[in-house]
């Protein structure tokens, strides 16, 4: 994580989910899941409420479409989609229709994903895919390599340490353990957050990440280097000093909410508790926050014209040149 993230959301974590299908770079931080928020955007810091935020959690995917046209097809847009989300006709758009729509929208992107990286990882439309053809077909380009640069690890990982955590996470997912993924055995290996099975993964990828020296613990220098790095050769005083306030603000959330024993480190149970929080649901959060902004007589539900009103809170406009959109015309 190499940006500030929302003490407001609980876990204030990135929407981070594995896309594999793309070639890996040893060099590159390695893609971490964590509880699955709405976007990959801040939804605050200290200087403003970031809408690109409430826009992808409302639209998923199709927030970039949306970013792409001018007000007034914004507006048309926004208002066949909201016919959608009102699914018992009343007019108006209630707490749980909105939080379910953006349910919806989340299933989507993440359905979507998985098929389009089902189709490139087996051309074949088997019912399964091996673990060797997936090794074979994301990494097969490393036998012409030459085996330095196989191993290097720099800031990131090898690549012979990325494909040993996809590895443990094949057969953390391979529920009949045969060495094959199903369709939806490969649902769960790409999206690990949404799996119960695949919590203690999870965690443990997380720990690999930050914990640095290995000690099995997350000690604050680590928790705060994994998302935010020093400039300069200043003093650790002179550096605290002269960090942004969003970075103060998480070494106290470390020290009041992370490490709740006290002890100066986040262990296993701590970090799970701070990736995996079992009393928060995003979308419940988000519905609320929605409404909340955009409910102009307080009944705690929307009309079409409160939504209409606020169009840029849903889903914004740069009214930009770039025209129509291609994607979803089949909705629109």
């Amino acid at each position: 994580m190499h940006k500030m993230q929302s003490s407001i959301l609980v876990g204030g974590l990135l929407f981070m989910c594995l896309s594999v299908s793309a070639v890996p770079k040893p060099d590159e931080k390695p893609q971490r899941v964590v509880d699955r928020e709405l976007s990959g955007k801040d939804h605050y810091n200290a200087e403003h409420h970031n809408t690109q935020y409430d826009h992808e959690a409302f639209l998923g995917e199709d927030a970039k479409t949306f970013d792409q046209l001018p007000p007034e097809e914004s507006r048309r847009r926004l208002s066949l989609i909201v016919d959608k989300i009102d699914s018992n006709g009343d007019n108006f758009i209630s707490h749980e229709e909105l939080k379910d729509w953006i349910r919806f929208t989340q299933k989507r992107y993440i359905m979507e994903d998985v098929e389009r990286q089902w189709i490139q990882q087996n051309p074949d439309e088997k019912e399964t895919i091996t673990w060797d053809e997936y090794k074979k077909m994301v990494y097969g380009f490393l036998d012409h390599m030459d085996p330095a640069d196989v191993e290097r690890d720099e800031e990131g990982m090898s690549y012979k340490s990325m494909i040993k955590r996809e590895r443990r996470r094949w057969a953390a997912a391979d529920s009949d353990a045969d060495d094959a993924l199903t369709k939806q055995e490969f649902v769960v290996f790409l999206h690990p957050e949404d799996s119960d099975l695949m919590k203690d993964i999870i965690v443990l990828e997380t720990m690999e990440d930050i914990d640095k020296d290995g000690d099995g613990r997350i000690s604050l220098a680590e928790y705060i280097g994994d998302m935010y790095r020093h400039d300069g050769d200043d003093d650790q005083q002179q550096q605290e000093e002269n960090e942004p306030e969003w970075v103060k603000n998480e070494r106290e959330q470390f020290k009041a909410y992370r490490d709740k024993n006290g002890d100066g480190f986040m262990d296993q149970e701590e970090v799970k508790t701070w990736i995996l929080p079992q009393d928060f649901d995003h979308a419940e959060a988000e519905s609320r926050h929605l409404i909340y902004e955009a409910d102009a007589d307080a009944d705690q539900q929307l009309t079409k014209d409160e939504i209409l009103n606020k169009y840029d809170l849903f889903v914004g406009s740069q009214a930009t040149d770039f025209g129509e959109a291609l994607a979803r015309h089949d909705e629109f």
